[in-house]
């Protein structure tokens, strides 16, 4: 029974991270696929931010510890605020500071790994 859990749930992670894998790289694709329209617009960073949080779903999904998959999405969801922010131009009140927050978030979650083991971020 345990081997069948765990074989759902690393086949459940794969399909989450490929999922967000082509929420990335082609974001208006998979929305018409998915749900009938062409994504445009604003819709193409939220899809692929989308996509961000369906990697790291998959990744805390696998075998081992969860941050890994926090960390990730973290991490990646940092990089690409500040690309929209700088690159594409894209800006508002939030932006900055949701950058930011997950900037500090992914330096602790990355620190965390050198937690004591009865630190609540050592789990």
């Amino acid at each position: 029974m345990a081997d069948t859990a765990k074989r759902l749930l690393v086949g459940a992670a794969l399909g989450e991270v490929a999922t967000g894998a082509a929420m990335l790289v082609a974001p208006s694709l998979v929305g018409r696929l998915l749900l009938g329209e062409v994504l445009t617009g604003i819709a193409l960073p939220v899809a692929r931010v989308a996509g961000i949080a369906l990697i790291g779903l998959g990744i805390a999904c696998w075998p081992g510890p969860p941050r890994v998959g926090l960390l990730t999405y973290s991490a990646a969801v940092t990089l690409y605020l500040a690309y929209l922010g700088v690159a594409v131009g894209l800006s508002a009140i939030l932006l900055w500071p949701a950058v930011a927050l997950h900037a500090v978030l992914t330096v602790l979650l990355a620190l965390s790994r050198r937690a004591p083991p009865s630190s609540p971020f050592s789990r």
